[in-house]
């Protein structure tokens, strides 16, 4: 009698402790059933906003519940990551990760997070190449040329970028860096405003993502001197890379999903399963190659290395050149 009683005591103790663990498995296989936030840390219109709207409606489409993006600007994408990382770890809030994410983390002295270490990696989305645009009124024809021209005459080559630890500015940084020439930064707003003080002759260079400035280029208005990732542009494919003059050089724009650390496995492999579908799908692929994306398909663990490798790469950048936000 004692034996049975026993056993049936452990039975019920069994059950109790494992009932609280039923209705979180539950929520993470069933997710979404509700509607989940997309926070893109830059305005509307960019490619951060318009990377998070295109497969947010692949996510809406294929998973039942909407996916909404809000954009949550400032502080050169921090206030919308520190927006992610605090909150609940329950797949119902996302961030659509970039470059200036991994910068963030050694140009700023003082955050509230560490990315690396406060964020769940989910997927990659795609690699943007950019094109060292230069104004025609500068001489140089190569970027071999370039790099001598600005040699001859530093600290007299004005260097624009759509702002502060971009990725215009990076690759630029990491150009400088690289090659020893000294340019004078000067940061603009997004690229838009960059491009046409380009296009003005009111600074002589510009690291430019690639999708809107074929136009400038087949017209003459701009001189293409390389782009910037390690194979050619099959858009441009008469334009050599920086790494065909300086060995070892790569920059790229990149977008991803990111989530609160400790949101469950399931939930990140389940939006990781149905983001490489969506990259991999032919219609969101010419979608996604009009704002001049590569998918970049992977599973959570490679999009963690990536965020990684970049975090260091640009913090020896950063520190290297000294910068600050500005």
């Amino acid at each position: 009698m004692k034996f049975l009683l026993r056993r049936n005591f452990l039975k019920l103790a069994g059950a109790l402790i494992a009932t609280p663990a039923l209705p979180r498995l539950s929520s993470a296989l069933d997710y979404p059933t509700r509607p989940t936030k997309i926070v893109a840390g830059f305005a509307a219109g960019g490619g951060v906003d318009i990377t998070a709207r295109l497969i947010g409606q692949w996510l809406a489409d294929h998973l039942g519940q909407p996916f909404v993006v809000e954009n949550r600007t400032g502080a050169g994408g921090n206030i919308g990551t520190e927006a992610v990382v605090n909150a609940a770890p329950d797949g119902y809030t996302l961030l659509l990760a970039t470059v200036p994410n991994a910068v963030n983390a050694s140009l700023y002295e003082k955050l509230s997070f560490n990315f690396v270490r406060d964020i769940a990696p989910v997927a990659g989305v795609i690699r943007v190449p950019m094109v060292v645009l230069v104004h025609p009124a500068v001489s140089a024809q190569t970027l071999a040329e370039f790099i001598a021209y600005a040699k001859a005459n530093p600290g007299k080559v004005n260097m624009a970028s759509a702002g502060s630890g971009s990725a215009p500015h990076m690759a630029g940084e990491l150009f400088k860096m690289m090659t020893g020439v000294d340019m004078v930064h000067v940061p603009y707003r997004g690229q838009g405003p960059a491009l046409t003080d380009l296009l003005g002759g009111q600074v002589q260079i510009l690291f430019a993502a690639a999708p809107g400035t074929a136009d400038h280029i087949k017209t003459g208005k701009l001189r293409a001197l390389a782009v910037t990732t390690a194979a050619r542009m099959a858009e441009l494919p008469e334009i050599p890379t920086v790494g065909d003059f300086v060995g070892g050089y790569e920059a790229s724009q990149w977008y991803g999903f990111a989530a609160p650390k400790n949101t469950p496995a399931e939930i990140v492999e389940k939006l990781n399963k149905e983001i490489n579908a969506a990259i991999a799908d032919p219609g969101m692929k010419a979608r996604l190659a009009a704002i001049g994306g590569a998918p970049m398909p992977g599973s959570p663990a490679d999009f963690g290395r990536l965020i990684a490798d970049e975090t260091e790469k640009w913090g020896k950048v950063v520190r290297t050149g000294g910068l600050k936000p500005e």
